[in-house]
């Protein structure tokens, strides 16, 4: 199967006081039609930049796009031109913003921010794009949709924003739905809501979902296939199930660890030594080495190449395959 989206060795920088510190460095991934890709990682290893880049939605300045390609549908967005650009955003890309309340604009009302995009692909009529706005936000759940579309976002609770923001994203029924942190700052009731509305909305109409996140449980129950990364870069890669049930970089086994988990006894959560290095500073040889318990002077000094160990199962590590669990100390 072709890929509908394939990044590949992207690398994102921004200037900065005569320098250009990489935020994104070297990602490579792809997502198939009617799947979900996982991207997870802690903040600030470049999860929100490589979607941003994707959407053509990177300031420049300061923002650079270095080096890779995007293709999607055989097209890379890198080199369109910005008219074909913007008609694939909010067409057949769509995307949720990580925060509504600041994503939507606070003096429009919910229907006019729906009626936007849909003229600007093409659906001029305002009676039309009235009952398609409606139509939307039935479709994503919101209660009384005729009464709702002329709230204000502020009238609204976190999760009915939320729901008008995946209405905006799905508007034209996009190929592709790039979901970045759609379940910040909501409770688990309404959490679990969105993420089974995107799943049933994927069913229906077979779109690709690149799902950016830090939650590992929200992975478990959503997503195919799943990419992790760090400081930049992608240090593993596999199906969801092939992640779970055997993780082979240092980095993400200490992500599966530090899961809080129901005991009867309590006990202290793991935790990774250390903190994500600033985009400023280069590290030689592995990123993860300064953190990693089973660094070596083969690891401070070498970047690890992607390997693949198991059909499907790519990992950045020079001791994989790892046998045994490492546990933080």
């Amino acid at each position: 199967m072709t890929a509908l989206l394939t990044v590949s060795d992207l690398q994102v920088g921004f200037q900065d006081r005569g320098r250009i510190m990489r935020a994104v460095d070297g990602v490579s991934l792809s997502v198939d039609r009617g799947r979900t890709l996982g991207v997870v990682g802690e903040s600030g290893c470049g999860k929100s930049v490589t979607s941003l880049a994707i959407m053509g939605l990177v300031p420049q300045p300061p923002g650079v796009i270095q080096g890779g390609e995007i293709t999607f549908d055989g097209k890379n967005l890198l080199a369109l031109p910005p008219k074909e650009m913007r008609a694939l955003r909010g067409g057949r890309i769509g995307m949720i913003f990580q925060e509504p309340m600041t994503s939507l604009n606070p003096v429009y009302t919910c229907g006019e921010q729906i009626n936007e995009t849909l003229r600007a692909h093409g659906m001029s009529a305002p009676d039309k794009a009235r009952a398609r706005a409606i139509e939307l936000l039935d479709l994503v759940g919101l209660p009384s949709p005729a009464k709702r579309i002329d709230d204000y976002p502020h009238q609204l609770s976190g999760g009915q924003r939320q729901r008008v923001m995946i209405a905006i994203a799905l508007a034209n029924d996009p190929d592709l739905l790039i979901a970045d942190e759609p379940t910040t700052a909501l409770d688990v009731t309404i959490q679990a809501q969105i993420l089974q509305l995107m799943k049933d909305l994927q069913n229906r109409t077979g779109m690709a979902i690149l799902l950016v996140t830090h939650d590992l449980g929200v992975v478990a129950e959503t997503c195919d296939d799943v990419v992790v990364m760090y400081a930049g870069l992608v240090v593993e890669r596999a199906s969801t199930a092939s992640l779970y049930s055997d993780p082979q970089h240092p980095y993400t086994i200490g992500l599966m660890a530090a899961v809080p988990r129901i005991t009867a006894k309590a006990e202290r959560l793991d935790t990774i030594d250390g903190t994500l290095p600033p985009p400023w500073v280069q590290i030689p040889g592995c990123r993860f080495a300064p953190r990693c318990p089973l660094a070596t002077d083969k690891c401070r000094a070498e970047q690890p190449p992607m390997r693949e160990i198991t059909p499907g199962h790519q990992v950045a590590c020079w001791f994989a395959p790892i046998d045994e669990r490492i546990t933080t100390p």
